[in-house]
């Protein structure tokens, strides 16, 4: 897995099919969290803008090999094994962001609760926005898994049910990346900060079961 991970990596990169979901991560911080905002209500949205990112980067991930390569790919290893790869390395990508967006985030808001009455411990407030983050990425790439190849192979259709999805595990009660950014909003007004590790655990299930039907698939669809 080593080695399969360095090569998607190193395709992701050369590819510079990243640069698109990148950019969309940082228009969307830009547009939503400024200088002096509240902290637990700007990570909520930092975290929330990782969805679409994440599920983009598990659709590029799963598309950008050249179907040449990847049959020498899955003839060295196992199909499941290539495709696990691929949402690995997207997932990771996604973090990356995460991690840099969410630190951002931290260094530009205000530390005070919504009306600004009560301080946000600092430490807190990073922990909980990596939280969050890590929910986030984990429901975006169970999106992306479910709406691109091997799961759906047509790609207008596809890319259609990926943004009606990332839209609703957003808003949807009981989706652990609503719970994760709900919190952090609810937080926000009484300037608690949310610690609990239920979402994340929840989004770990929901990531494994995508990842599981996708690479079984992987192996029959070729």
């Amino acid at each position: 897995m080593t080695a399969l991970l360095g090569y998607h990596a190193a395709l992701l990169l050369r590819s510079q099919r990243w640069l698109a979901p990148a950019v969309l991560y940082g228009a969307l911080l830009a547009v939503g969290v400024s200088m002096g905002d509240p902290v637990l209500d700007s990570l909520g949205y930092a975290a929330a803008a990782l969805l679409p990112v994440t599920a983009w980067l598990v659709r590029v991930c799963a598309t950008q090999e050249p179907a040449a390569a990847r049959h020498c790919v899955v003839a060295a290893t196992a199909p499941w094994r290539a495709q696990l790869a691929c949402l690995l390395t997207a997932s990771g990508a996604a973090a990356l962001l995460g991690l840099a967006g969410t630190i951002v985030t931290v260094v530009l808001a205000d530390a005070h609760n919504t009306d600004g009455t009560v301080a946000v411990p600092v430490p807190g407030a990073l922990a909980s926005g990596l939280l969050a983050a890590a929910v986030c990425t984990l429901t975006g790439a169970a999106v992306g898994a479910l709406c691109t190849w091997p799961v759906q192979r047509s790609r207008g259709l596809s890319m259609a049910l990926m943004c009606l999805a990332t839209l609703l595990v957003a808003v949807l009660a009981g989706s652990p990346a609503q719970d994760a950014i709900s919190s952090l909003i609810t937080g926000s007004r009484t300037g608690s900060v949310p610690l609990s590790p239920l979402p994340l655990a929840a989004a770990l299930l929901a990531a494994a079961a995508a990842a599981g039907v996708s690479c079984g698939l992987s192996a029959r669809r070729g």
